[in-house]
């Protein structure tokens, strides 16, 4: 019911019509009534209805002072204005207020039930557009995070010159002017705890930083990876340096309390003056994000718990070393869970652990062992092959033995456990992607298809088949159903003499407005259009 507030300071007219009027009949709740402006005003600022009834000449404060400030601060509420007095002037300025029916008195029942159903309609018409806009941008919202991903992982690779960083950003419409900038990574995974649902937690949690990153324009939010996020801050330095406070702060005060379920980390770099300067400030936060793998139990990771923790481990001897920085698991979880562009900040972070151990040839070998067993284990146990690594063991007789040696020798047994990894995960991936690809032909045109029900006929779920359809397509599910659904709507156009309502129900619409509105964002024409063009 929509809520109708009445100011009319003739008791009688305002008593006939708040008892006479079927209010109800009109969709209509009677929320309230006042005798003149000023208690209106009080009033409606309480109840927020979403019609005002009001009589122009009024004691204290008339009709149309009391519409200015009310189409000020709620411009969506409706206005109806009653007057005995039948003037030009008087409805010319109740239109200037915004008012939307304007009745002379005596208001006849005919009149105002008029009034009503066209105050109603054109409230209902707003409303349903509104919730097209709210909708539409929901999945555009994954078509953005995505393609904000793939800019980005140009940008901090170096790939792109300053000139087509700046081109790219206009196509994206992405504004990455400032003076200052930082950048914030964080995680959420499940834990695979059999006495939890960790997956409804990782996105419902997902799902609430999604939205608080996105309220504020100075931060960029994109997905990096299939757990991973990443927010660029920018602005003057002050600015900065207050949005990345409170970006981890609320990462932290979400996400608290919820580790028997989560396995959840966030990192912070320090802000950089210049854009070209990012790539700098990316290479800092994936440092300091890297020790989530040495320090499990840290889940804030700033400057201060590196600098902390590296300090703890020069002051150290030989004798007093921690050989629980050696547990293989350290080196089994990056593999499971880390990118492969990681390798050699991690590759660092973890020799840093041990740098005690590395003053010693004997130790040093122990490490070159200790790491290949690992990933050998690890490999094997994915159902992988082992023969390029046992190619890359092989050459540690090559090797020196030397610190820098050593760092080689692990950053390319790492790297090949990775490849094979990848491959084994791509092959899965392949087969989980030609399966969703059939049953999205297969069910395009029905308005329940989702991404959830397309992750959950692959049996995965939901977070990591959309990052995986949209590492493998280079688009996002919801787009790549917009667009099946799309090129059938074109050819129902083309080749049919079907109505818009029907072609709407054959591509998967429940609403054939709706329908119309994704076809005219998506083409640039209505379907009427598209049909009279030809094309």
């Amino acid at each position: 019911m929509l809520k109708v507030f009445l100011a009319e300071d003739e008791s009688v007219v305002r008593e006939g019509l708040r008892d006479n009027i079927p209010w109800a009949q009109y969709g209509f709740e009677f929320a309230g009534e006042a005798a003149d402006g000023e208690i209106a005003l009080t009033a409606i600022r309480k109840i927020m209805p979403d019609l005002l009834i009001t009589d122009i000449r009024m004691p204290f404060m008339d009709g149309l002072t009391l519409c200015h400030i009310v189409h000020q601060e709620f411009p969506n509420m409706k206005m109806i204005i009653i007057s005995g007095f039948d003037d030009f002037e008087y409805a010319r300025r109740a239109i200037q207020e915004g008012v939307d029916q304007y009745l002379s008195k005596p208001v006849t029942r005919r009149a105002m039930q008029n009034a009503l159903m066209e105050v109603k309609k054109k409230i209902d018409n707003e409303r349903e557009q509104e919730d097209y806009v709210r909708q539409f941008q929901s999945e555009k919202q994954d078509y953005d995070l995505f393609y904000r991903r793939v800019f980005f992982e140009q940008i901090f690779s170096g790939s792109l010159s300053l000139e087509e960083v700046y081109r790219q950003a206009q196509k994206l419409s992405l504004d990455i002017s400032g003076p200052c900038y930082n950048l914030i990574l964080f995680s959420i995974a499940e834990k695979k705890n059999p006495d939890a649902d960790g997956s409804v937690e990782a996105a419902r949690f997902q799902e609430d930083l999604i939205h608080f990153f996105l309220r504020y324009s100075h931060y960029l939010f994109f997905r990096w990876s299939i757990n991973t996020f990443c927010v660029l801050i920018r602005g003057d330095e002050e600015r900065v340096r207050y949005l990345s406070d409170l970006g981890m702060e609320t990462i932290k005060e979400t996400l608290s309390g919820h580790e028997s379920v989560l396995d959840w980390y966030a990192a912070c770099s320090e802000p950089v003056e210049r854009f070209s300067r990012l790539q700098e400030c990316y290479n800092k936060v994936s440092h300091l994000f890297s020790y989530r793998f040495l320090m499990p139990e840290i889940h804030v990771l700033t400057d201060d718990v590196a600098s902390s923790w590296q300090a703890e481990n020069e002051t150290g001897s030989l004798g007093h070393m921690d050989p629980g920085k050696m547990d293989p698991e350290i080196i089994r979880g990056f593999l499971k869970n880390g990118q492969k562009e990681e390798v050699g900040e991690f590759t660092e972070s973890y020799l840093e652990s041990i740098s005690d151990a590395m003053k010693s040839r004997m130790l040093r070998d122990y490490v070159m062992l200790n790491v290949f067993f690992t990933c050998q284990s690890f490999v094997q146990e994915g159902g992988g092959s082992t023969d390029e690594l046992q190619k890359t063991a092989e050459r540690a007789h090559e090797l020196s033995g030397s610190p820098e040696g050593v760092r080689e020798y692990f950053e390319s047994l790492l790297g090949a456990s990775m490849d094979e990894r990848d491959a084994q995960e791509g092959a899965l991936g392949s087969r989980i992607l030609q399966g969703a690809l059939a049953y999205i032909d297969e069910k395009f045109s029905d308005p329940q298809l989702s991404l959830n029900a397309a992750a959950a006929q692959a049996d995965v779920s939901a977070n990591y088949f959309s990052a995986l359809f949209s590492r493998k397509m280079q688009m996002t599910f919801v787009e790549y159903v917009t667009q099946k659904r799309m090129e059938k709507a074109k050819e129902l156009l083309r080749t049919t003499g079907m109505h818009t309502a029907e072609i709407a129900t054959a591509t998967g619409y429940k609403d054939p407005h709706y329908f119309s509105f994704v076809f005219k964002k998506t083409t640039g024409k209505t379907p009427r259009e598209y049909r009279s063009s030809g094309e």
